[in-house]
């Protein structure tokens, strides 16, 4: 490893202050008009949750900068951490802020646009197995992509992805350079959930319907061979479908009963929180909290549809969600439990807190930070977050020192 290009530096943030975005921001982060004003929600809090006070102070050191458009992360056991550049990287950032040269033997990557290396993740069993898995966008026939999901061993050195096979991919193919999700997560009963999108375009957003295809799609798949696990509950379907009628998945984590939550973009208004259950259509794009781009309704402008479920959550306008996972450890008992989530568009780090299944209440820390893809939780309990961004960073985030 080298160091990183840019010592690591500490910066103390008070959230209550507003320093980073003034205090008007920091407590009326609703204050915008949605952008479908005409439709309401289904039940009560499932937008627009009572704000939370920002009143957290928050001490935030960049471990590491010069990022290209970081995207994943995932925690080894000596406490570094493996990222993924969108770019087609593969680095290792050390627990000092060291950062590697790029990892060899990553698969072919299509880095255009949306597209890049994506998510990566590793399971409990590293420290025997030294197993890696990663998502990207895998050029196809023609000129099309689609998302795929590879898996090799990291050598010892650090250095390599060694015997690198692809083992799922995206069907069928598109001409498209967006929408690919992806996220990978463990389920801890041996399956792995692959996060899709639907890519995008007019004519192949409609397959996010289509149940004989992965556009738009939750998939489980065995992490070692890639063999279908899912559980569509529809003769026709795909075998790995766990649910359906997705937009562009790129948040994912277990909750502390082992279940599912996902969030995803949404069109101009309509980024959802869904808690998705198998054999179930989450709507998109027949059902939709949101307008196009246009502001001209999609579809028949509808939000609720017989045969669909409802987002548990919904912003409007948007937050760009990127990663998520909820908060389990030891430096904000507060946050016991509490999703966060980060917000590409917002600038932020999106704290919801939970009441059963229902959010109950919506926070915005750190405003102005930049775009947050990425969000997980050190082992330690520090919060660390990925900044996609030209010159992006990793971000570790702890509660401020008391200096009175």
């Amino acid at each position: 490893m080298v160091p990183s290009r840019i010592a690591t530096r500490l910066t103390t943030l008070t959230a209550s202050l507003g320093l980073l975005a003034g205090p008007a921001l920091a407590q009326e982060f609703n204050a915008a008009p949605p952008n479908a004003p005409d439709q309401q929600p289904a039940f009560e809090n499932q937008t627009r949750a009572p704000v939370r006070a920002d009143d957290v102070a928050l001490q935030r050191t960049v471990l590491a900068e010069g990022l290209d458009h970081p995207w994943g992360l995932a925690e080894l056991p000596d406490g570094a951490w493996l990222v993924t550049e969108r770019a087609g990287n593969l680095r290792m950032v050390g627990a000092d802020g060291a950062l590697s040269d790029p990892i060899d033997g990553l698969p072919e990557i299509d880095t255009r646009d949306q597209g890049g290396l994506l998510d990566v993740a590793v399971r409990e069993d590293f420290d025997q197995t030294r197993r890696v898995w990663i998502s990207f966008s895998q050029p196809r026939e023609g000129g099309a992509t689609g998302t795929a999901v590879a898996t090799g061993t990291l050598s010892a050195d650090g250095s390599a992805l060694e015997g690198t096979k692809v083992i799922w991919q995206q069907q069928p193919a598109w001409k498209s350079t967006k929408h690919y999700g992806s996220v990978l997560v463990f389920d801890g009963q041996g399956g792995l959930f692959v996060t899709t999108g639907e890519r995008s375009n007019p004519d192949s957003r409609v397959y996010a319907q289509n149940v004989t295809t992965t556009l738009g799609k939750v998939v489980r798949i065995d992490p070692d061979s890639g063999a279908p696990l899912g559980q569509p509950g529809v003769a026709e379907a795909l075998p790995e479908i766990w649910s359906w009628g997705h937009r562009n998945v790129q948040g994912a984590a277990l909750d502390d009963q082992g279940r599912l939550w996902t969030i995803e973009h949404g069109p101009k208004g309509g980024d959802e929180l869904n808690l998705p259950q198998a054999g179930r259509n989450y709507g998109w794009p027949r059902v939709t909290y949101g307008v196009e781009y246009s502001g001209k309704p999609i579809g028949e402008g509808i939000t609720r549809l017989e045969g669909t479920e409802q987002p548990v959550y919904y912003w409007d306008p948007v937050i760009a969600p990127g990663q998520m996972t909820f908060y389990d450890g030891a430096m904000f008992p507060d946050w016991q439990g509490d999703l966060l989530i980060g917000g590409l568009k917002a600038q932020a780090l999106v704290r919801l807190e939970l009441d059963g299944d229902r959010v109950s209440g919506e926070a915005r820390h750190l405003q102005g930070i930049g775009r947050v893809r990425e969000v997980e939780v050190a082992r330690d309990g520090a919060i660390m977050l990925l900044t996609d961004e030209d010159n992006g960073q990793l971000i570790r985030v702890t509660p401020a020192q008391d200096e009175s």
